[in-house]
């Protein structure tokens, strides 16, 4: 049986992270930045020595890129990939485009912070990280967690509130806790699990 390895990683900086603006379902590209966070990402996994035997990810490009870019940095472009737009970004409804200093502006501080960093607050017309939680874990535990637990290493690219959710269970987070943690671009989180799914180890790469 070998290692049941399963590593998280945020999308590379995508063109929107860098203007500021709530981005959700809008299916942007990465910037240069987010492609070299990307080769970034698979150069330290390649250093790891872990080979993946399978890839998920959204059905946003921004994740898609990333798992393509960080999968050829480590010579492994030809396993299998699963797009599912479960894995995609929480949806801010009427928020996307926005820029974060603009919707400030318009419903003040304490509005936006509740939107974005609470944990069953709708924004309007969206998703709350709640929400996202649904949509995401099932996913999870149904399509992604079983390669895993036979013994696949599996590389899942996709955004941070998806990767929230899966870290929630993960880590065994309550919603205050979870909606405090920031999850870098580009920055690979390594889990190795136990049989019953339990974590036996986590370790993030870090520059």
């Amino acid at each position: 049986m070998n290692e049941r390895i399963l590593v998280l990683v945020r999308h590379g900086q995508s063109g929107w992270n860098l203007k500021n603006l709530f981005t959700g379902w809008k299916d942007v590209d990465l910037t240069e930045q987010g492609v070299a966070e990307a080769e970034q990402a698979g150069q330290r996994l390649k250093a790891e020595g872990i080979a993946f035997d399978i890839g998920f990810t959204s059905a946003l490009k921004r994740a898609q890129r990333t798992l393509d870019i960080a999968l050829a940095a480590m010579g492994s472009a030809e396993i299998p990939i699963v797009r599912n737009f479960a894995l995609n970004e929480r949806d801010y409804g009427d928020l996307v485009g926005m820029n974060k200093d603009d919707a400030r502006r318009k419903w003040g501080d304490d509005q936006v912070l509740q939107w974005r960093r609470s944990y069953d607050i709708q924004p309007p017309g969206g998703e709350s990280l709640r929400d996202t939680v649904a949509r995401t874990l099932p996913y999870f535990v149904q399509e992604i967690l079983p390669h895993v637990l036979r013994g696949e290493s599996v590389l899942v690219a996709a955004h941070g509130n998806s990767l929230r959710s899966l870290v929630m269970v993960l880590d065994g987070l309550s919603p205050d806790e979870i909606v405090k943690m920031e999850i870098g671009t580009g920055i690979p989180i390594v889990y190795k699990l136990n049989a019953d799914s339990t974590v036996a180890s986590k370790e993030v790469l870090e520059g």
